[in-house]
């Protein structure tokens, strides 16, 4: 930047005494302008970094042709932005394979289930239902952060939440397919409490309503016919009880979830949000040996 300033300052000197400038070292004067773009701040966020200033590029010279490449904290700074707009939020750093729960029998299948996904997953879904409090939200974000660090796009459904608002708005077109095209294209989609729809009804939660079907039939099938996006889903009901409400949508579920459907027994036992000081079943030892194989 400096070299490029006494540059400019000797052509403006030359043009005040119309004295003839010393022949241009090109290369110099090149390498000046690169130096000078690489001093520049930028604005992106995500970390502060010292190589390219925070705008993402890097000048350099090819010969005497001034290029730009992506700087390498482009790589991290993406990560970050997958998992900010995948609506998980602080869960990511919460709910991690290494924080999940597995001290006891029925829960280590959903681990080892988990972690052979995370190899396996073209054209299958994931399903766990079952048991409230059992770990099913934590083990269900943990194989989707896994695939955010990865490189994949993902985006978080909570149904009761979501499907609200597109009701809402089912009737409004332009709207109504704004709001459900991500859900049916994004690379991963988790949804979460899958056709919970609040409530309970003569002491048996409430079964889903026909827009709740119609809902889940029109996104799952959109995503069923494209085996490349990764789909899953955590819910109170099990996979049997899935083809009862709606074969259309149980049926499908099913087909792509057949090797990863895991569907925990109701027993109040499981249900670790009513336990306290309950010990954290790290795997260190099968970790280990799964990145030693």
């Amino acid at each position: 930047m400096e070299a490029l300033a006494k540059l400019m300052e000797t052509f403006r000197q030359a043009a005040n005494t119309g004295t003839t400038c010393e022949p241009v070292d090109m290369a110099k004067y090149l390498q000046s302008r690169c130096d000078a773009y690489n001093a520049m701040a930028g604005g992106l966020s995500g970390e502060d970094c010292p190589v390219c200033r925070n705008k993402g590029f890097v000048a350099y010279l090819d010969g005497m042709e001034e290029k730009t490449r992506e700087c390498r904290c482009m790589v991290s700074r993406r990560a970050l932005w997958r998992m900010e707009s995948s609506g998980l939020g602080d869960l990511l750093s919460a709910y991690t394979f290494d924080s999940y729960r597995a001290d006891e029998a029925w829960q280590k299948p959903i681990w080892d289930g988990a972690h052979a996904y995370l190899d396996d997953y073209t054209g299958k879904w994931w399903y766990i239902g079952g048991q409230v409090g059992a770990g099913k939200t934590h083990i269900c974000t943990a194989i989707t952060g896994e695939m955010l660090r990865r490189g994949m796009e993902a985006r978080y459904m909570l149904w009761r939440d979501e499907a609200t608002a597109l009701k809402a708005v089912v009737n409004d077109d332009t709207e109504y397919q704004r709001l459900i095209a991500p859900l049916k294209t994004v690379q991963v989609l988790y949804i979460d409490d899958f056709w919970k729809t609040g409530g309970t009804e003569n002491g048996e939660k409430k079964f889903p309503t026909p827009g709740d079907i119609n809902l889940a039939f029109e996104i799952l099938n959109s995503r069923y016919n494209r085996p490349e996006l990764v789909t899953i889903l955590s819910g109170e009901w099990t996979t049997d009880e899935l083809m009862w409400i709606d074969a259309a949508v149980g049926s499908r579920i099913y087909q792509r979830a057949k090797d990863y459907h895991f569907d925990i027994k109701r027993d109040p036992a499981r249900n670790h949000r009513m336990k306290r000081d309950v010990p954290v079943y790290r795997h260190m030892e099968r970790k280990g040996n799964r990145e030693g194989s």
